[in-house]
């Protein structure tokens, strides 16, 4: 699933594909922001992105991966 961070004063979002599900990326968006701490993301491959909560703009939580289509499809 595709997940997009907007941050405050910032041109480009973060995007990131992880594994985990809509519903926890949410709890964990509404965490980080509730307890002004540090979201934590890890995307597919193991990279590990902290995001401070209160730089957060917008939080775009994509559908769950589909069938890829093109040169990414192998």
């Amino acid at each position: 699933m595709e997940i997009k961070v907007g941050i405050q004063n910032v041109n480009r979002e973060v995007v990131l594909e992880v594994k985990e599900a809509p519903a926890d990326i949410e709890q964990a968006v509404l965490s980080a922001i509730k307890d002004e701490t540090l979201l934590s993301l890890t995307d597919e491959h193991g990279r590990r992105v902290l995001i401070p909560a209160k730089s957060i703009g917008y939080v775009d939580i994509g559908e769950e991966n589909g069938r890829r289509v093109g040169f990414g499809a192998v």
